[in-house]
């Protein structure tokens, strides 16, 4: 039994007439009487009384005639939920997030649903050179990414700048300073991310140590942010940086978040995405990302060194 049978069926149940149930269906009358024939051999009996003038429903077909209501209701239903899932999809905007992007998210997810409340936003966190090679292939609609460079096949919108902070024991006697020259940190083992897992922030860093005239003695390697600060202070005298948007989210004991001077690290984050014409959701998403306010996440021109600035 198929449900072109049973719509034929029902087509021509409700007109009681072959010709006009063929012209409402937009097919031949004769490929109507084979397929209601075909029903009635496979069910083995007779659904019409039909005679030259009359078309009539027999008890066999009156009594099929509900359930084959009821079929089509359940196809109709089930094709309306297909297209709802399709929309709800076609809605869904898949976004790569970085680490440490504190506060940030919160305004971006916000300013996101004011400016597309239909929307939905899904948030993925992978290793960054996953989450591009899922934009190039269109896993991802977009992933936001620290630093400024070239990535073929994909644009890089700039977005806000964030200062980096570093991050002390509370016990060193550099933490009752209100702000920290770099330079005085020479001595001070510095736990960075590995140039493979954070090639924009290792960089920078290097950099900036450089600039202020010495080379940053490179202690354990940065794992997780809890388990970091614990060993800062903690353990061993060592010091670390984070985003300052980020490290107001984190009251660690132990340990203080002091800005940096001479040079001051400044790191630009961009949205990546593919260069073609972005869907409503996409624009609405690069808006709340310009949305975010920046004001004092970084340090004055003359004084702070950038991730795109050469060494």
């Amino acid at each position: 039994m198929e449900i072109r049978q049973l719509h034929y069926f029902l087509t021509v149940a409700e007109e009681l007439h072959f010709r006009r149930a063929a012209e409402r269906l937009h097919i031949v009358q004769s490929a109507v009487s084979q397929q209601v024939r075909r029903l009635e051999r496979e069910l083995g009996v007779d659904l019409f009384d039909r005679s030259t003038r009359t078309v009539r429903l027999t008890e066999a077909g009156r009594r099929l005639l509900p359930h084959a209501r009821e079929v089509l209701a359940a196809q109709s239903r089930a094709r309306a939920a297909m297209d709802e899932l399709r929309g709800e999809a076609a809605a869904t905007l898949r976004l790569g997030t970085s680490e440490g992007l504190g506060d940030r998210l919160e305004t971006v997810l916000a300013e996101f649903a004011r400016l597309a409340p239909l929307a939905q936003l899904e948030l993925v966190t992978a290793p960054q050179p996953d989450r591009l090679r899922a934009v190039r292939s269109g896993e991802l609609d977009a992933t936001l990414l620290r630093g400024e460079r070239l990535e073929p096949g994909l644009e890089l919108l700039p977005l806000w700048q964030d200062t980096l902070v570093a991050g002390l024991p509370a016990r060193h006697d550099l933490a009752v300073r209100g702000e920290i020259n770099l330079a005085e940190l020479a001595g001070l083992p510095l736990r960075l991310a590995t140039m493979e897992r954070n090639p924009a922030l290792h960089q920078l860093m290097l950099r900036c140590c450089r600039e202020a005239g010495f080379e940053p003695v490179l202690g354990p390697e940065f794992t997780t942010a809890q388990d970091t600060l614990a060993t800062i202070g903690f353990g061993k005298p060592s010091w670390t940086v984070f985003y300052a948007s980020h490290a107001r989210q984190l009251p660690v004991p132990g340990v203080v978040f002091r800005p940096l001077r001479n040079p001051t690290p400044v790191l630009r984050t961009c949205l990546a995405v593919r260069p073609d014409p972005p869907r409503a959701e996409l624009r609405a998403l690069i808006e709340a990302c310009n949305a975010v306010d920046t004001a004092g996440s970084t340090a004055p021109p003359e004084r702070a060194r950038t991730a795109e600035q050469p060494a």
